[in-house]
């Protein structure tokens, strides 16, 4: 009735269609347009030490470094999209990685078994995270630093150092390319499509945005939100196991610290957030995450090119987060109002 005398009315389904696609888009313009303005910076600053910036061999290495962190990344951005969040990955990609190396062996017969473990353990993983968020009660951030705490024990008792070996054939994922393109960059890509296919085309979908942006209402339509927040975290974990194959491939053996080196919880968060998914939820999408995930990598090449150290390296990301949060919220304040 308040519709009605307000000139308004329900939204169809298009015009609802379209209001996510609009949600989509906008974060995605402003992380793609950043992107662009660092490249230039980094290209005026590299061409000042006489230095190229943009040569196949970095352009190659970009590529590379970011596939691991935006497999991880897109995983979290299905969580953070629910309301949640994941801080068990990085401690379940170096428990992916052993897993996958000690079952192959060295041996080509191996690897499926071993792929199939690896996927198996995630999703049990992710199964229990999102169980004890929905019925045990427990905020995510506790419920995932908890798991991620057992992961790490079990890790740190059972392994001191690198372990398997991983077959040759299977190296060829993290090292062979197909022209300027690494195998990598095409696995993260693959992922990256099913799960922006996931969200902006299917009623999962909309389901995990309706939850993510009020759980309560979306809980009083009919939706089961305690099962989309155990998918979100299963199919999080699962993108966690698919990048631990992917650095087992990268060493040629498990290492329990390799998910932890590369900072995947932290990183995949940043990532997701400089992409413009809202940490609250029901805002944002994989594009935007495929834009954050390759502004840390451009950013990283930079660092690297001009040698500047770790310290000013962290200050700097830090820096360019607090901005990048603080630039979407006062588009949302703006908007808003």
């Amino acid at each position: 009735m308040n519709l009605l005398v307000r000139g308004r009315r329900p939204a169809r389904r298009g015009e609802a269609h379209g209001g996510l696609a609009a949600r989509l888009r906008e974060p995605t313009q402003v992380v793609f347009l950043a992107l662009l303005a660092l490249v230039a910076v980094g290209w005026a600053l590299v061409a000042l030490g006489g230095e190229q910036f943009l040569t196949m061999e970095s352009i190659v290495g970009i590529q590379q470094r970011s596939a691991a962190l935006g497999i991880v990344a897109t995983g979290q951005t299905l969580a953070i999209l629910a309301g949640s969040l994941d801080l068990s990955v990085a401690y379940l990609v170096s428990l992916s990685s052993l897993v996958a190396a000690e079952i192959m062996a060295g041996q080509d017969g191996n690897i499926v078994p071993a792929v199939a473990a690896v996927l198996a353990v995630s999703a049990l993983v992710g199964l229990v995270n999102g169980l004890v968020i929905t019925r045990l009660q427990v905020h995510a951030f506790i419920a995932t630093l908890g798991v991620a705490l057992i992961i790490k024990g079990i890790v740190d008792h059972l392994y001191d150092g690198p372990a398997g070996k991983v077959p040759e054939s299977f190296q060829l994922l993290g090292y062979s390319r197909i022209g300027p393109i690494p195998v990598s960059a095409l696995l993260w890509a693959g992922v990256a499509v099913v799960a922006w296919f996931l969200l902006s085309r299917t009623r999962l979908g909309y389901r995990i945005y309706a939850v993510g942006g009020n759980e309560e209402v979306a809980r009083l339509s009919g939706i089961r939100t305690g099962r989309i927040i155990v998918l979100t975290h299963l199919l999080c974990s699962v993108c966690a196991g698919i990048a631990g194959l992917l650095l087992a491939a990268r060493l040629g053996a498990g290492a329990p610290t390799v998910g932890t080196d590369g900072g995947y919880d932290l990183e995949s968060i940043a990532a997701v957030v400089l992409g413009g998914t809202a940490l609250a939820g029901g805002k944002g999408g994989v594009a935007g995450t495929v834009g954050g995930v390759l502004l840390l990598a451009v950013l990283d090449t930079i660092f690297n090119q001009l040698e500047v150290n770790s310290f000013v390296k962290d200050v700097v990301r830090g820096v360019v987060i607090v901005i990048a949060v603080a630039v979407y919220a006062r588009r949302g304040t703006r908007r808003s109002a």
